[in-house]
């Protein structure tokens, strides 16, 4: 096996897991230390082609070819969010002698984000492969050169092995897993052609330019954490994004449209053909499996008015870890929504407590009891009854409700009643629509979009606290 064991000598980890540190708009710290900035150290250790000094860059080749490893590293470190503060802004033509203290010097708010700080100041990243003498001696060559991990005040001391070393027994395991709770970068082939580019970018233009650039290198797979479970693989949620601005909750089919059309064309122009899941076009698997394009309302208390502000990117079981990275890294990269009335700024987050709908952990609880924030799009022309609503939720995967409520207007503040017009597409034909509530006898976890037009965002639910039975059918 290869195992490269990391020690924070300080005892803390501070880095910026999607570039939103400087903005604020961070709630937590990368935990665990991410495969991909560890592969980034290992380049800057020793850089590539003509700029080796005690390697031939070659083993740097083999590492971005190896699977998501699995990573050993405290369970539940503390996040402690660090106080903004103020750096002197350097003139754009610095002169001879100049003093940093100059009192005619300008300042410029610098947010650092989080540190994290783990009870014991481990990780150890495992990957179950056979690797030969030349690269791992290569590989220790460059662990040595490395300084820091992340920023730079998370000094670190790296060593590269072929065996296990002892570790404390709290230590949890971060296992790769497509229905996992968390999204971790790592490496794969091509990206040691991007950070030569990016280097070269930055040499000619100095740090105007940023990782942001180049969103390529971002590829996120999905992990499950010490604390999460392992369970029936329902599909999830790979990219989660904030809008610049709140829209309309009525214009839900407009804001999943134009977030359809811009993932396609961002992973056409990133990857290359988008994969059938992504559009429908050439499916050929049974059954209600294709991405779900969600729009996040703000709903639920007194205040909520059921504007959007944000959006999610569902995909079913079944698809493959590069594959869902792909997906990850072009939905990621979308950063404007302009077409069908719809023109906002878009950026990513992981954040559990944005503003309204943004929230991802609104709609990732775990309830017994769910109401519709959007209606749900009937799937035939029948009688709305318990058999009906059971083959809806078997549908979307999730299992046989054993009671529900349906009516026209929603059952929560917030909850959207809109026009057949805003809910049927031009040309398709009108369907029948109505809110619901359902219980089920175990709890489920969300998100919850139930009916025929969950693809595009309608009958997206929300957990109701109470789980009370009131006119229950």
């Amino acid at each position: 096996m290869l195992v490269v064991s990391v020690e924070l000598l300080h005892g803390t980890f501070r880095g910026d897991p999607d570039g939103t540190a400087n903005t604020g708009g961070l709630s937590r710290g990368e935990w665990p230390p991410s495969p991909s900035r560890l592969f980034a150290a290992l380049v800057a250790a020793d850089g590539t082609g003509e700029r080796c000094r005690v390697t031939d860059g070659s083993e740097l080749r083999w590492f971005a070819r190896l699977p998501p490893p699995v990573i050993h590293a405290d369970a539940a470190p503390c996040h402690q969010p660090l106080e903004p503060r103020y750096v002197v802004v350097p003139p754009k033509s610095p002169r001879k002698s100049t003093h940093m203290e100059y009192v005619g010097r300008t300042g410029t708010r610098i947010r650092p984000g989080y540190r994290v700080t783990p009870r014991h100041p481990h990780i150890v990243y495992r990957w179950d492969t056979e690797v030969s003498a030349e690269v791992l001696d290569a590989l220790r060559r460059r662990a040595a050169r490395i300084g820091y991990l992340g920023a730079a005040d998370t000094p670190v001391r790296v060593r590269v092995g072929d065996r296990m070393p002892d570790l404390e027994t709290s230590a949890g395991i971060y296992r790769p897993d497509p229905a996992g709770d968390l999204a971790i970068g790592v490496p794969e082939e091509g990206d040691l052609e991007l950070l030569d580019r990016m280097f070269d970018a930055w040499r000619t233009h100095g740090p105007g330019v940023g990782r942001s650039q180049f969103p390529a290198l971002r590829h996120r797979v999905g992990y499950r954490s010490p604390a999460g479970r392992a369970g029936v693989n329902r599909g999830g949620v790979v990219a989660w994004l904030r809008l610049g601005t709140a829209v309309a909750g009525r214009r839900v089919s407009s804001v999943t449209a134009v977030f359809k059309d811009a993932v396609l064309s961002r992973f056409q122009a990133i990857h290359g053909e988008p994969p059938p899941v992504l559009h429908g076009h050439g499916f050929r698997r049974k059954g209600f499996d294709l991405a779900r394009y969600l729009a996040l309302p703000d709903v639920g208390n007194r205040r909520s008015r059921g504007h959007i502000h944000g959006l999610a990117l569902w995909l079913p079981p079944g698809s493959d870890s590069p594959a869902r990275a792909r997906i990850r890294e072009a939905a990621f990269s979308v950063s404007r929504l302009h077409g069908h009335g719809v023109d906002v700024a878009v950026r990513p987050t992981m954040d559990e407590t944005g503003i309204g709908g943004a929230a991802t952990r609104r709609w990732t609880r775990t309830a017994r009891c769910w109401t519709s924030a959007f209606p749900v799009v009937h799937e035939r022309r029948v009688q709305v009854d318990l058999n009906e609503v059971t083959r809806w939720c078997r549908h979307a995967g999730f299992p046989a409700p054993r009671a529900f409520r349906s009516a026209r207007a929603p059952f929560i503040p917030g909850g959207l009643d809109m026009a057949p017009a805003e809910v049927n597409r031009p040309g398709r034909g009108g369907r029948p629509y109505s809110h619901v509530m359902i219980w089920f006898d175990e709890p489920v976890t969300g998100p919850v979009v139930l009916g025929s037009a969950r693809q595009r965002g309608l009958g997206l639910c929300v957990d109701v606290p109470g789980d009370s039975e009131v006119d229950a059918v």
